[in-house]
């Protein structure tokens, strides 16, 4: 083994926080087979990713071509797949995103080489190489073992592993040239649409308010909204939630909905099953409100309140609003 690459994810001049994740990972699996953790970034004026990439790998190679300034999964396959022919890495890592969804499978199948999707974990047991996948909704991981090959793909999960910074790495920057000859007309990027005005990102969002059936009913919800509101964090929600039309799905969190890692999430009459769980138990801080004290939240929460959110909430709201107005 002499290379693991983890291929840069980035979108409107910002590097994906999935790439980080994978490059913590990566340098752990690099120490553990003896290989230089490689960066692969490819894009246009990527001078700034290159370094900021630097700090997290061994080395850094950069394919810099116009055709690459946005994701084309067509471009990214020719660039790869000559990369990985060449360079033999034993293992390239994406993130499990629409950019990986896109790219791997045809990557793997241009390459013969065996694929594994939606990991949540993965070893190197000698030369093999096992992973996690979770099946029938997040209730069973699965440790399953990809046949021998002299190289791997893998697709991981966003927000499964945590980012370390460490000590910078100063890996050293290799510009490669682009073997992009000609466009690719049959596929090609036309525009960047933003969500709908009034819609957010809550895999983006640094507080979130998860909210459960505990509320109890729609006229609750402006009572839940309004302590989003005061806390300057965004309200997402539990599957019977979105069922009963209370939020719509984009706002749902968990292994149906979105995965989220936010510095602070409040979960609010959320019992906490697993497929909940799964989507948000990797936030930064965590608190718990439910009147039930075997709750299954509260095995993730770093701080519960076992008590009637209706009392909770309000006295929350008003807390938060005295200490914000002492601030200003």
């Amino acid at each position: 083994m002499t290379e693991l690459f983890v291929l840069a994810e980035h979108r409107q001049g910002e590097i994906r926080d999935v790439t980080f994740e994978l490059l913590t990972k990566g340098k752990e699996l690099a120490k553990k087979t003896s290989t230089d953790l490689t960066a692969i970034v490819l894009g246009h004026n990527a001078g700034n990713h290159a370094k900021r990439l630097a700090d997290h790998a061994k080395r850094v190679l950069v394919i810099e071509d116009p055709r690459l300034e946005n994701f084309n999964s067509e471009a990214y396959q020719m660039v790869l797949s000559q990369l990985i022919s060449q360079r033999k890495p034993s293992l390239t890592l994406m993130g499990h995103t629409a950019f990986g969804v896109d790219l791997a499978p045809s990557l793997a199948t241009e390459l013969n080489l065996p694929l594994a999707t939606d990991c949540v974990d993965l070893d190197f047991e000698g030369e093999t190489l096992t992973v996690i996948r979770q099946v029938y909704g997040g209730k069973v991981n699965v440790k399953a073992r990809v046949r021998k090959s002299e190289g791997y793909i893998v697709t991981i999960r966003p927000a499964t592993f945590e980012t370390e910074e460490g000590t910078p790495l100063g890996g050293k920057i290799v510009t490669i040239e682009s073997p992009l000859s000609e466009d690719i007309e049959y596929k090609r990027f036309i525009e960047y649409v933003q969500p709908p005005a009034g819609e957010v990102d809550i895999t983006a969002a640094d507080s979130l308010i998860g909210i459960g059936r505990g509320i109890k009913d729609a006229d609750n919800m402006p009572m839940m909204e309004e302590l989003a509101a005061t806390l300057g964090g965004v309200l997402v929600c539990s599957r019977p939630i979105v069922d009963k039309e209370w939020l719509p799905a984009d706002r749902q969190v968990g292994t149906s909905g979105k995965t989220v890692k936010p510095k602070l999430y409040i979960a609010v009459g959320i019992s906490g099953a697993f497929q909940h769980l799964t989507g948000m138990k990797n936030s930064d801080l965590i608190i718990a409100i439910n009147k039930d004290p075997k709750a299954p939240i509260f095995r993730v929460a770093d701080y519960g309140v076992v008590e009637d959110l209706f009392k909770i909430v309000p006295s929350l709201k008003s807390k938060i609003s005295e200490a914000r107005e002492a601030h200003t």
